[in-house]
C-alpha cells in the first residue's frame, strides 16, 4: 500500500490531504520507485496555492530520490535496485512510492546519497541553467543574489564563486546573514536593516550590477530595478514575494535599457540531452565542492503542511527534506 498526498482544492497548507492506494505495476515506458527522501520547493506551494494552476485532483512534489522496484515494458538501461533521483516535470513525489516516466529519472552516482540528491537535484539544476545558460555569467562580473540563504540562493552563491564571479548576497536576520557569509559571498546586505539598492550602488561605485538573480518576485522588483546597471539583466525566477505583473517596457528603458527574463527550468531541460548535460554538470560541481547542499530541516512526509508553513514563513535555511516513514 502506498501513501500519497493529494489536492482536491487549492489553498493554504491545510488543503494537503493524505490517501492510501495500491500502486499498479509500471506501464510501458515507466518505472516504479520507492521514495526515500523528498525535496521541498517553493514551486510546491505555488501548485498548492493556485499560483501555478493545476488540474484537480492533483499530486504534489517533483524532487526526490529513491530506489527502482520495477520497470515497465520497453524500459532500457534501468533495473530494479538502481538508485535514482527525479526533478519533474511530472508531479507526485509526496508519496512513499510512485510510477513515473523512465526518461524522468536520473541515475545517482555512488558518492551522492539519497538525502543529498533530494536536496540538490531541482535546486542544483536551477542554479546550473540560471548561471551558465540563462545569464551566462562570466568571471569577474558582479552579481546580486536575493534570498542568498535559501535553497537555490545558497547554491547560486557557491556556483558563482566557483566560476569567479563577485557575489553580493542579500538575506535578513542574523542566522541567514551568517549562512550567507559562510557560503563565501564577497558582500552581504541585510534587507531588514539596509536599503539594498543604495548599498549595491555604494559597493559598485554607483554603476550597479550587470546581473540580478531575483527569486523573490514583486516584493523585491523595485529594488532589483534600482540595483541593476545600464543594459543589465534581471533574472526573475521565483514568486516567493508575489508574482511580478504588468512590467512596463518604458520602465525598463528609464532604468537604463534593462533586459528582463522570467525563465523556467524545463525550457532549459527540454530533452534528454539537455537533462543529461545539466545534471552531469551539477554532479561535477558537487564533486569538486563548489556547491554543497545545506539541509536545514527535515520533516516526516506527512508533516508536509507544517513544512509548507515553515517555508512560507521564512523559517527554513537551505534545503528542506520530507522523509517517508517505514
Amino acid at each position: 500500500m502506498t501513501r500519497y498526498a493529494r489536492l482536491d482544492r487549492t489553498g493554504g497548507p491545510e488543503v494537503i490531504g493524505w490517501f492510501d492506494e495500491t500502486l499498479p505495476p509500471p506501464a510501458a515506458g515507466e518505472v516504479q520507485v520507492r521514495l526515500t527522501a523528498v525535496g521541498l520547493n517553493y514551486i510546491d506551494t505555488y501548485h498548492r496555492g493556485g499560483v501555478y494552476p493545476v488540474d484537480l485532483p492533483a499530486r504534489l512534489g517533483t524532487e526526490a530520490a529513491g530506489v527502482i522496484e520495477a520497470v515497465g515494458d520497453g524500459v532500457q538501461g534501468l533495473s530494479s535496485g538502481m538508485r535514482v533521483g527525479m526533478l519533474g516535470p511530472s508531479r507526485g513525489t509526496y508519496a512513499t512510492a510512485r510510477n513515473l516516466p523512465a526518461h524522468e529519472v536520473i541515475l545517482l552516482p555512488d558518492g551522492v546519497d539519497d538525502g543529498t540528491a533530494a536536496a540538490i537535484l531541482l535546486k542544483g539544476c536551477t542554479a546550473e541553467f540560471l548561471v551558465e545558460r540563462c545569464a551566462e555569467v562570466k568571471a569577474g562580473q558582479i552579481v546580486l543574489v536575493w534570498a542568498a540563504a535559501g535553497g537555490v540562493g545558497h547554491l547560486l552563491v557557491g556556483w558563482l564563486k566557483a566560476i569567479g564571479a563577485v557575489v553580493i548576497g542579500v538575506a535578513g536576520g542574523a542566522d541567514k546573514l551568517a549562512s550567507v557569509r559562510d557560503a563565501g559571498v564577497d558582500h552581504v546586505i541585510d534587507h531588514r536593516a539596509e536599503d539594498v539598492a543604495a548599498r549595491v550602488r555604494e559597493i559598485t561605485g554607483g554603476a550597479g550590477v550587470p546581473i540580478v538573480f531575483d527569486g523573490v518576485g514583486m516584493a523585491t522588483w523595485d529594488a532589483s530595478l534600482a540595483s541593476v546597471s545600464r543594459r543589465g539583466l534581471i533574472v526573475s525566477y521565483g514568486n516567493a514575494g508575489g508574482a511580478v505583473t504588468r512590467v512596463a517596457l518604458g520602465t525598463l528603458a528609464s532604468h537604463g535599457s534593462i533586459f528582463v527574463t522570467r525563465p523556467t527550468l524545463f525550457d532549459y531541460y527540454a530533452d534528454s540531452e539537455q537533462r543529461r548535460a545539466g545534471t552531469g554538470r551539477v554532479f561535477a560541481m558537487l564533486r569538486q565542492g563548489a556547491i554543497r547542499p545545506k539541509i536545514g530541516r527535515t520533516f516526516a512526509l506527512e508533516e508536509a503542511a507544517d513544512a509548507h508553513r515553515a517555508l512560507e514563513a521564512g523559517e527554513t535555511r537551505g534545503s528542506t527534506l520530507l522523509i517517508p516513514q517505514g
